[in-house]
């Protein structure tokens, strides 16, 4: 029987051969990678990039999928909600940094980014699927309009790349909006930051980003005995990354 997309799991499964082949490509994947999957679906990617490993580990939520995903003697199933998935037991698992690819849902694809986000010292790369407007947030430099708490937030711990456009034509059914494929790769040596506190100043700067942050990140600086000097007569998207980074760094610790 033929797998109906379901709407709350925001599936669109991909069926250009063409896509597929040049996203297999761009992952190029090798075998024994330590690779995992997110969101194999139909195995449209997944049967492409099993061959050329041996093995592959994938996370589906879908419980229909899942079973069918069983059947496969080259795969390990984990049947999971991917933001409850512990990606650190995946790592010890293979005893190797991962490599996580995925068509991932439009509806949580945030979530998923920040999720993994905390992994990132386990990660070698990452190869995602995404809205293409999400990948032009994710990549976009400071004084731009898609310069936002997305792409603060996930370049400071990755260098990324848009590598390929998508169309909706590529999947079955058609989403109503272009799609991409973004490259991730963790920085070697990250700057030392809370990351808690970083996001923490990153949602305050762009709690209102047309305005100036005078009434809000330089209100709350000062709230949190900040001492150095910071131009508060700027919109949030006028700053770059490090100087997000070295507010985060120079903030007193909590009490």
């Amino acid at each position: 029987m033929a797998h109906i997309a379901r709407k709350r799991f925001g599936q669109h499964f991909l069926s250009d051969g063409g896509i597929i082949d040049a996203i297999v490509h761009e992952i190029a994947p090798q075998p024994g990678d330590a690779m995992v999957e997110i969101g194999p679906g139909l195995a449209a990617l997944t049967q492409p990039l099993v061959e050329r490993l041996g093995r592959l580990t994938v996370i589906e939520l879908d419980r229909d999928l899942a079973k069918r995903l069983r059947d496969h003697p080259q795969l390990d199933v984990i049947e999971s909600d991917v933001l409850k998935v512990d990606f650190a037991e995946l790592a010890a698992r293979f005893s190797a940094p991962l490599r996580v690819v995925g068509n991932l849902p439009y509806n949580i694809s945030t979530p998923i980014l920040f999720h993994l986000l905390g992994f990132a010292h386990l990660i070698a790369d990452q190869h995602f699927m995404l809205q293409k407007e999400v990948i032009d947030r994710m990549v976009a430099r400071p004084a731009t309009s898609d310069y936002s708490r997305l792409s603060v937030m996930l370049q400071w711990r990755y260098e990324m790349e848009n590598v390929l456009f998508v169309p909706p034509e590529s999947f079955d059914p058609p989403p109503r909006v272009d799609s991409a494929v973004v490259r991730m790769v963790p920085l070697a040596q990250p700057p030392a930051v809370d990351a808690a506190r970083l996001g923490e100043i990153v949602q305050v700067a762009f709690s209102q980003r047309r305005k100036i942050m005078r009434h809000t990140l330089g209100k709350w600086l000062d709230e949190h005995g900040f001492e150095g000097e910071f131009d508060a007569q700027r919109r949030a998207e006028e700053v770059p990354v490090a100087e997000y980074v070295a507010l985060a760094q120079a903030v007193p610790p909590r009490q």
